[in-house]
């Protein structure tokens, strides 16, 4: 997936390190389909159920250092299109912008309801959230609470590629961020709570949820390279090819319960899983992405 090769980026909705300041936890996030991960498969090894993301995860409340939050502040407000190509923090940016775009189009058109835009948080070591405290080892998550997204771009190459054997194509990357965007469309519609009532098990809400989140971010790959800009701009991607598409299947595969199971030694145990099989994310990603309608993404009253 290539950003086009020149031009500006708003970088507003996007900042470095956490907010602060939120109280106490009044929500639980929600584990994009790699939100969590390096806790889940901690929680493997160990034999311990991790649940659907109840934060406070170690070391977090303390946040990131005011430093790091700045020189990630700095990054990003210097990021542009042709940095999104090759730099991690500037194409996570790109990626937020990108997602605004269709989104902004397609939920007026499909649904009937206007899109808002969820705030990004880029942070390390640790982030204070309205769901609770959360360190890196959490990985990408969305708070429905405060209705951000929180990434830790080391998370891609440490724990997505090294310990899972997901692609290190930037599409594979593009894809976390459109799923976490997904559970905001979830916030915005309604379904969201749904992973807490039903949490766990093959045919769960939970796993519905996330399921659907997938299927939400094919259909954003669907429209990414023929939306223009909300002024009639050119698209800000102006590619998608099958290796792109094919790094993506790669790395929603290598987020499947049964392949985080085997990976970390465990049986295969489809009554504790929380995000859906290997299979059933590489089905509702490319259901998404080949029809290209909210409607065909409702993971709730389809057989998974």
């Amino acid at each position: 997936m290539t950003f086009r090769q020149g031009g500006s980026l708003d970088t507003s909705g996007v900042s470095g390190g956490g907010r602060g300041g939120r109280g106490g936890r009044r929500g639980v996030a929600v584990g994009g389909g790699v939100g969590g991960l390096a806790v889940v498969l901690v929680a493997l090894f160990l034999g311990v159920d991790p649940g659907l993301l109840g934060l406070d995860q170690g070391d977090g409340g303390r946040g990131p250092t005011s430093d790091s939050a700045q020189r990630f502040q700095t990054h990003i407000d210097q990021c542009d299109l042709r940095q999104a190509n090759a730099d991690t923090i500037c194409r996570i940016v790109a990626t937020t912008e990108s997602l605004e775009d269709v989104w902004g189009t397609q939920l007026p058109d499909q649904v009937g309801m206007r899109w808002v835009q969820p705030h990004t948080t880029i942070f390390t070591g640790g982030v204070d959230t309205a769901c609770g405290a959360a360190s890196s080892d959490v990985g990408p998550f969305y708070c429905p609470a405060d209705q951000d997204v929180y990434i830790d771009p080391a998370f891609f190459d440490e724990v997505l590629v090294g310990r899972l054997g997901g692609s290190p194509a930037g599409a594979a990357q593009m894809y976390v961020v459109a799923h976490e965007f997904g559970h905001h469309l979830q916030t915005m519609l309604g379904d969201i709570r749904r992973s807490q009532q039903d949490p766990r098990g093959a045919s769960s809400g939970a796993v519905r949820v996330e399921l659907q989140a997938d299927c939400y971010a094919g259909l954003w790959a669907h429209y990414a390279t023929s939306t223009p800009a909300p002024d009639g701009g050119e698209p800000l991607l102006e590619s998608l090819t099958p290796s792109d598409v094919d790094a993506i299947i790669r790395t929603a595969e290598a987020i499947g319960d049964d392949h985080i199971q085997r990976s970390g030694g465990a049986r295969v145990d489809p009554d504790s899983w929380t995000h859906g099989s290997s299979e059933m994310r590489r089905q509702w990603f490319l259901t998404g992405y080949e029809q290209g309608s909210v409607e065909a993404c409702d993971t709730f009253g389809a057989p998974v």
